[in-house]
């Protein structure tokens, strides 16, 4: 929680914007104090945060989960003082990213993420298959390698920022030009994230109510969901948030066409990602997790709730571009009225349809998450209408364009069905074979009729200037 209020997506919101424009300004002291003192502001509220929570362990523990025994609680105790520390320096390392995506410069700051799995990994693998840990030891190790994992992550970008950005001057001025604006910009978005994570609690409250096994559905069904946002929603809006900062001061038809350009590179994604998973979403859920006791059933009614999730997927996604461009232009409070929106509408219809929902299904499994999953998809497409009509009062009309659409949905359709017809035709194989045979020509498909039908094909990254 701690990372996700006052982390990446967050800070970028608040940060990039105003450091963006510094440096398109040519204003390089001027941006390296701004930066110095968001720095030293940062370290001081995480490491504050961080004390606090490592003081506070056991009484946490013991409000959040008092019913748990008294090992049990103690062990977890010993975990949240592991990684609040951890988290301090992740939320740090979400600065660095902020840095080094404004210098456009996207690679470093998205690779060190791996350092911190690759030390999670390495020490379960030494503490469980090496030194043979007990599991509260090694859950404990692992935390332990988590904490390195978060310094290894924080480290690997430091290099580059100080390559880029020689003019910081680490201070706790909050006078410094720039810092009160993004302090005043950095309350909305905490609010809208917390709502966002809120939203998260909500459901999974929502799905303990239901038959047995819909918490562990719904986390499944996440999983696949989550993956294109973060792919390719969250990227574009990643990239887009410091070049749209560097032209707030354009004409707004210029301003509009870039979010329009933005909005179809990401749905030329977002679009054959929904689609293959409406309808080879079974095939894709197998080659995952189907082994041992994860059955067909399960594969099937995990398919049934990330088909909920699809029919807003493109919608979440975009939104994430819509809100970069809203961060752009300094107004971070439209995006955040928004998500209550959203996360309120989510719950009502979820609530309504989660309850008959779960009398439909498979032996024991039923498919009431898929209601919490289809209130979901509602909230997303409330939101993304919302976000496009308050953009649009800001910079006049703007969008992905009905024709792009349209030939990215056919595109789409067609390699649906040339994968769901490999699937009839082709014989019994192994979950991942199947995959393969039908997901790789899904793809091409998808690519080849897109091509044809005059779709460009979104280039990647960014140029230099």
């Amino acid at each position: 929680m701690l990372q996700n209020l006052l982390g990446e997506g967050t800070l970028s919101a608040s940060f990039i914007p105003v450091y963006a424009e510094f440096l398109e300004q040519g204003r390089e002291e001027d941006a390296g104090r701004f930066a110095g003192a968001a720095l030293g502001i940062l370290v001081a509220v995480a490491g504050a945060l961080a004390l606090i929570g490592t003081a506070a362990a056991p009484l946490l523990v013991a409000v959040f989960f008092g019913a748990w025994d008294a090992p049990k609680q103690a062990v977890t105790a010993t975990l949240v003082r592991i990684l609040f520390p951890m988290s301090g320096i992740l939320v740090v390392g979400a600065w660095a990213l902020g840095i080094l995506n404004s210098h456009r410069r996207f690679f470093v700051s998205y690779v060190a993420p791996v350092f911190w799995n690759l030390a999670m990994i390495s020490t379960l693998v030494a503490g469980g298959a090496w030194l043979g840990l007990g599991l509260e030891d090694l859950v404990v190790a692992l935390g332990w390698g988590a904490l390195v994992g978060g310094a290894l992550q924080l480290g690997v970008q430091l290099p580059f920022v100080l390559r880029h950005a020689r003019a910081i001057r680490v201070s706790l001025g909050r006078g410094v030009e720039g810092v009160p604006e993004a302090i005043r910009n950095f309350a909305p978005v905490v609010a809208g994230r917390g709502v966002v994570n809120l939203s998260g609690w909500i459901d999974v409250i929502l799905a303990a109510r239901l038959t047995s096994g819909a918490v562990a559905l719904l986390g499944y069904a996440q999983t696949f969901y989550v993956l294109p946002i973060s792919l390719f929603g969250m990227s574009v809006a990643a990239s887009e948030l410091p070049e749209l900062s560097r032209r707030r001061g354009d004409a707004l038809h210029a301003l509009a066409d870039r979010v329009s350009a933005a909005l179809r590179r990401a749905s030329f994604f977002l679009i054959p990602s929904a689609i293959g998973y409406l309808a080879l979403g079974d095939v894709i859920v197998a080659a995952l997790y189907q082994t041992g006791a994860f059955g067909t059933a399960e594969t099937l009614i995990t398919w049934g709730v990330l088909g909920g999730y699809s029919v807003g997927l493109a919608a979440s996604g975009s939104s994430r571009v819509l809100s970069s461009a809203f961060y752009a232009l300094r107004d971070t409070r439209t995006p955040a009225k928004v998500a209550v929106l959203r996360v309120v509408i989510s719950a009502a219809v979820g609530i309504a349809l989660m309850f008959p929902l779960d009398s439909l299904g498979f032996r024991t499994l039923r498919l009431g998450a898929a209601g919490l999953s289809l209130g979901a998809s509602v909230g997303a497409w409330v939101e993304y209408v919302m976000l496009r009509s308050a953009l649009a009062r800001s910079i006049g009309p703007h969008g992905p364009g009905v024709g792009p659409m349209a030939r990215m949905t056919l595109a789409a359709a067609l390699a649906a069905a040339a994968g769901v017809g490999l699937q009839l035709l082709l014989p019994d194989a192994h979950p991942v074979l199947l995959a393969l045979e039908t997901l790789l020509p899904f793809g091409v498909v998808y690519l080849a009729a897109a091509a044809a039908l005059g779709v460009p094909i979104p280039s990647v990254g960014i140029r230099r200037r």
